[in-house]
């Protein structure tokens, strides 16, 4: 019985896909820079205030949550796109549900940076 297993120099040639696809985001989706611009000023913040080990990994993995809702975000508007042309309620509410899901993960992150960043900033002050 031959085995499923596929060599790992063809897997890891597989996630050129994955690369793909984040330069895709990148390159064709304004609000994916906002939330890059965000991360990269919150990582600056971060590190200037100081944060625990514990503290970036939560602030990284907030920022991998809103990016990665971003993508999601994205894929489906171009595959509803792909699939008709013409308005439909239900792409549109499968739109705005996808839109919905990244507001809710921005307004998430954005509470854990008020929770981790204002006392160490207020701190900054006494």
């Amino acid at each position: 019985m031959a085995s499923s297993r596929k060599p790992f120099k063809t897997t890891l040639y597989n996630f050129r896909y994955a690369f793909r696809g984040v330069g895709i985001l990148f390159r064709d989706e304004r609000n994916a820079w906002i939330h890059l611009t965000a991360a990269l000023i919150v990582t600056l913040l971060g590190a200037f205030l100081g944060l625990s080990r514990t503290e970036w990994m939560i602030v990284v993995m907030v920022i991998a949550v809103v990016i990665a809702a971003e993508a999601f975000n994205s894929a489906l508007e171009r595959l509803c796109d792909r699939v008709s042309a013409e308005y439909h309620p239900l792409i549109g509410q499968a739109k705005d549900l996808a839109a919905g899901a990244v507001l809710i993960t921005a307004i998430g992150a954005a509470l854990v940076g008020l929770i981790l960043f204002v006392p160490k900033i207020y701190a900054c002050f006494l």
